[in-house]
């Protein structure tokens, strides 16, 4: 893999309006139990002790906070969409759990005070970052001189990559966004050396697999428009635009293309778990 030299940032998706689009609009809690089995990775990869303190950055609806709150003397997660923090302290408060905290805030100024972290996990949040090097920077201020961070990202290829490249940009098209540079590379060995090196820690990837399922590709892209946040903003945009009919089609034969089940519908995803540690 090639590092990128110049992508220690990376900016808002200007194909949404406002800059990035709101994670708290839909119903994200339909679709982040698919994430669950990634998140159990991170955590196990963690191996959290007892007495160590717990972030969860891009916490979302709770995942790997409320696992790792069986572990951890203290967990906190930390989350830009308000609703969905109060999606997981309901969830916290359903599991008996009363010590977890979720507090609003991004990856580029966490509400938190210097060493204060033993061990952060970020499951496909940290990813989504406006800007990687703050991010990092952030991370390595908030974590203890022995901390370690442990995250989730995508590799870029497979059917749900192309479905939500494909996705997003027609959007791009559809708004007159410009073109933006490329993404912080959160998958690749490089250019996560060249961002986490600086702050002291060595890093290194493991790969794993997510499956994706539904009833059918066509039940599986609905279920997402209704849900899934990227998706229901997007929806509105394009149909605007007098775009959804035709993408709804082109998104549709991705799905059946991949299906890796002919009687209802399945995906695999690939990502790797990255470990960070000085």
């Amino acid at each position: 893999m090639t590092s990128q030299s110049s992508a220690s940032t990376r900016p808002p998706d200007r194909a949404f309006p406002s800059g990035a689009p709101d994670w708290g609009i839909g119903h994200y809690e339909e679709v982040a139990s698919t994430f669950l089995p990634a998140a159990r990775a991170v955590v196990d990869a963690a191996a959290i002790q007892p007495q160590e303190r717990v972030l969860d950055l891009g916490c979302g609806t709770g995942n790997a906070a409320l696992l790792a709150a069986a572990f951890a003397n203290e967990v906190v997660g930390v989350d830009p969409a308000p609703r969905l923090l109060e999606v997981a302290r309901s969830r916290a408060a359903a599991a008996g759990d009363g010590t977890t905290r979720f507090l609003h805030g991004r990856a580029e100024e966490l509400p938190l005070g210097d060493t204060e972290i033993d061990v952060a996990l970020s499951v496909f949040g940290v990813i989504f970052a406006a800007d990687a090097g703050a991010a990092a920077a952030e991370l390595s201020r908030v974590l203890a001189p022995h901390g370690r961070i442990v995250l989730a990202a995508w590799l870029p290829h497979g059917t749900i990559f192309r479905y939500i490249s494909l996705g997003q940009q027609t959007i791009r098209r559809a708004v007159g966004a410009p073109v933006s540079p490329p993404p912080f590379r959160w998958e690749d060995q490089e250019a996560l050396t060249a961002l986490f090196a600086p702050h002291g820690f060595e890093v290194r990837l493991t790969e794993h697999s997510l499956t994706y399922t539904g009833e059918s590709p066509e039940a599986f892209m609905d279920h997402q428009a209704r849900n899934h946040p990227l998706a229901v903003a997007g929806t509105g945009l394009l149909e605007q635009a007098g775009v959804m009919t035709d993408l709804r089609d082109q998104l549709l034969e991705i799905l059946r293309e991949g299906n890796e089940d002919p009687e209802a519908f399945q995906a695999t995803s690939r990502y790797v778990v990255v470990e960070a540690h000085r």
